[in-house]
């Protein structure tokens, strides 16, 4: 049976719809970074999300192929990952769409070395005819976070957001807005084929502890 993070790690894909304080550990992606409005069809967020999956699904089908990867095991490729935010400002405003800076992401198993990598971006682009120089393997490192299970509208999350920032005032730490960790998303529904108001999202914003 495929590995499936999502059922393996439920601590950081299925939490509750409530916040809770978690430390996520080191993880690997393939990412793509990039700049303004996600939600423009055809634009350089869903360009990017071609990008990601394509290279995902080259690596779990590489088991297919004359190449074999030290220490493959077949896996379930892992839903899109968004990490977020906007010049100068400390929070992130969704109503200035055109003003993200955004990096999305898919996780990959540690097995994927930087060679490995290569010759998936070789291997992307060659049978798929498809640019994937962007993309590059990244490993990130949140820390302490507080996070919860978003349900409904994108453009409803600041109402999650606020009760995430309640909660961790209550709990004695405070939100990290000008460190280098991001608000990230973790986009549980495809989007094309789930309404708004069911769609499934872990929100997780990076906090530190008072002393």
């Amino acid at each position: 049976m495929a590995f499936d993070f999502k059922k393996e790690y439920k601590e950081f894909y299925l939490p509750p719809r409530k916040p809770e304080i978690v430390t996520v550990p080191p993880m690997q992606y393939v990412a793509v970074e990039g700049g303004g409005n996600p939600n423009v069809p055809g634009g350089l967020f869903q360009q990017a999300i071609q990008v990601l999956y394509s290279l995902a699904y080259t690596v779990k089908m590489s088991k297919m192929s004359d190449h074999r990867m030290a220490g493959y095991f077949d896996f379930v490729v892992p839903p899109l990952e968004g990490f977020w935010w906007q010049a100068g400002v400390e929070r992130v405003d969704f109503t200035r769409k055109d003003a993200f800076q955004w990096i999305a992401a898919i996780r990959l198993p540690d097995f994927v070395t930087e060679a490995e990598f290569r010759w998936a971006k070789n291997e992307a682009e060659t049978k798929k005819r498809l640019d994937c120089s962007a993309a590059r393997l990244l490993s990130i490192e949140e820390g302490l976070c507080v996070q919860m299970l978003h349900v409904g509208s994108y453009d409803d999350e600041p109402a999650s957001v606020q009760k995430m920032e309640r909660f961790v005032e209550e709990n004695g730490c405070r939100m990290d807005a000008n460190g280098p960790r991001r608000h990230h998303e973790i986009y549980l529904s495809d989007a094309r084929k789930v309404p708004p108001d069911k769609r499934r999202t872990v929100l997780r914003l990076p906090v530190f502890r008072l002393s």
